[in-house]
Parts: C-alpha cells; sequence; structure tokens
C-alpha cells in the first residue's frame, strides 16, 4: 500500500467523524476492547473538559456502542463487544492507526514469528504517535527490522518501536498475531 493510501484512509476516517473527543474514545475503547475508563479518567488522559468527554460518552453509550458499569461509586465505560458493528469499528480504527500495514509488514519477511504483541499507550488505547511492538520467534530477520522500521512509518505517520525475543511472551499487551492460538 502507497503512503498516499495511507494518508488517504487517515484524513477519511477524521473527515467522517469531525469530533475529536469522539476519535480519541473510539481508539481508547476500540484498540483494545479490555479498555476501560470513567469519566475524569478519560479527562485526564485526554486533557480535556469533563463535560466535552460526557457529552461524547453519552452519545455513543445511547447508540449502544459503549456500555456502561458501576464500578466503586464510578461509571466505567468500555466498548460493547456485543454491539453488531463492534467488528467493523475496530478493523476500521486499526487500520486508521496503521495496524493492519504493520502486522501484514512483519508477517512478511521477519521469519518464524510466534507472536506480534502491541504494548505501551496504543495498547492502552493511547494515540500518542508511537507504536511499541515486541515481536517473538526464533531466528527473526534483524536486518529486515531496521529496513521496515523506516518503511512502516512512512506509511503509517507514526513512530514504531520493535523488541525482538526469542521466547513466548505472556506479558500484557494486545496480541495482533498468535501462531499458537491460531490469531
Amino acid at each position: 500500500m502507497s503512503t498516499f493510501v495511507a494518508h488517504l484512509d487517515f484524513f477519511m476516517l477524521e473527515t467522517l467523524i469531525t469530533s475529536k473527543t469522539r476519535l480519541k474514545l473510539l481508539i481508547k475503547f476500540f484498540v483494545n476492547s479490555q479498555n476501560h475508563s470513567h469519566l475524569r479518567g478519560l479527562a485526564d488522559e485526554f486533557g480535556e473538559s469533563t463535560n466535552a468527554i460526557r457529552k461524547e460518552l453519552n452519545n455513543l453509550t445511547q447508540a449502544g456502542i459503549l456500555i456502561r458499569h458501576s464500578d466503586k461509586n464510578k461509571i466505567e465505560y468500555q466498548a460493547n463487544i456485543r454491539h453488531p458493528f463492534y467488528t467493523n469499528i475496530r478493523d476500521i480504527i486499526r487500520k486508521y492507526l496503521g495496524l493492519d500495514m504493520l502486522l501484514e509488514n512483519i508477517l512478511e519477511r521477519m521469519g518464524a514469528v510466534e507472536q506480534v504483541v502491541l504494548t505501551g499507550d496504543i495498547a492502552r488505547g493511547n494515540d500518542t504517535g508511537t507504536i511499541d511492538v515486541l515481536v517473538t520467534g526464533e531466528n527473526l530477520n534483524d536486518e529486515y527490522i531496521n529496513h521496515l522500521t523506516k518503511r512502516i512509518e512512512e506509511l503509517i505517520d507514526r513512530k514504531v518501536i520493535f523488541t525482538l525475543s526469542m521466547g513466548r511472551t505472556t506479558a500484557g499487551g494486545l496480541v495482533l498475531f498468535d501462531r499458537q492460538a491460531g490469531i
């Protein structure tokens, strides 16, 4: 995929979703369905007013895209994985972030990849412009990773930090690929 097409996807989503707060919320909750948060936490994380975030949370909850539940006097929100469009929204958000191209390029010529796991901010749904990726496997192509880093950063317009590991990982993060689990 060309850089032009990748940038086109980026601008198309921002044209469709004109509210930056709504886009941040969709990234937060749909990049990883395990992500959840409450109003004040989101306001602090995004550096926005609670009113702006409350409005978007209410809209997304009324649409059934987010669910809310009480947790120790706080209302927590997370993606509604039972919503008919959950998978579609998740895939759009991951495409917007460039995760589909990232995974495709890793699996293309990295060797015997066992796992590809997102760690750091992006796994928590924070699009800070940096994507931390753990790649596990035997005899991984170290030379290709240097070439891939520059190429993928140009394609997705984000900084990518790769960590290579010989053994499988059970550490936290968002698993994009796991040969053993068939993901």
